[in-house]
């Protein structure tokens, strides 16, 4: 299986520091966070992994090189315009269309990062179409939240809702894996939340096809290092641990 980690994001939250950086280059520790990514897909032997870059490419590529200092293939590629992760996804088509790819997104933090194993092996074992990995979450207006249904299976999907409006308090995470059908379903996607074309729309699309689509429950911290808070809290936690 490959990897494909998305990295084209602004990070307006986390202004001014990423005037001059992209996000997924802040330090945890002392590593980038997208480095932690790396490490968790290495440990599940995935080593070919696909960077979507756009907001300054340049410093994730000076930084991650070809990957051979991680031990891992990197390969990139560019998303011109920040027109949503669906968008990011697609970007990585030529590389991934023929077998089964996990997405990551660049700035997760998580803890143990064993747990890209235990998505894995579900995704595997109901030979699913599509596996998202989801956690009980605070603020569902950061999250695309599922309705569940039974046998892990997802019943519908909405992005960023007011906490009235959600389903459960399932969030996605940013963690991934699909069949090359996502792209079939990414091409059918119409612009959504913020006016971008929204992975969760795409998933749902998916799911109103009939397609095996299942959510599996992520045990651990898991930080999206999105603002100066999160980015405190993500040090804060790794010191403890």
């Amino acid at each position: 299986m490959k990897g494909l980690i998305p990295a084209a994001g602004r990070g307006a939250r986390l202004e001014p520091i990423t005037l001059a950086i992209p996000k997924e280059l802040l330090m945890v520790g002392d590593k980038a966070i997208i480095e932690y990514v790396i490490d968790a897909m290495k440990q599940v032997s995935i080593t070919e992994i696909t960077v979507v870059v756009g907001w300054r490419k340049h410093a994730i590529l000076d930084y991650l090189g070809s990957g051979e200092r991680l031990g891992v293939k990197l390969t990139y590629v560019v998303q011109d315009k920040r027109d949503g992760l669906a968008k990011a996804v697609s970007a990585g088509k030529h590389i991934n269309h023929d077998e089964p790819f996990m997405v990551v997104l660049g700035d997760n933090f998580f803890y143990p990062k064993t747990f890209l194993q235990d998505i894995l092996s579900f995704h595997e074992k109901k030979k699913a179409d599509a596996t998202i990995g989801v956690t009980k979450v605070e603020d569902p207006t950061r999250h695309g939240i599922i309705k569940p249904g039974e046998g892990n299976r997802i019943i519908d999907l909405i992005e960023k809702p007011k906490p009235s409006d959600a389903p459960s308090k399932l969030g996605c995470i940013g963690i991934y894996i699909f069949n090359p059908v996502i792209f079939e379903a990414i091409e059918k996607t119409k612009p959504g939340f913020n006016n971008e074309y929204q992975l969760t729309d795409a998933i749902k699309i998916l799911v109103k096809e009939k397609y095996k689509v299942y959510y599996r429950e992520i045990k651990g911290k898991h930080i999206d290092v999105g603002t100066i808070n999160d980015l405190k809290n993500a040090n804060t936690f790794l010191s403890q641990h």
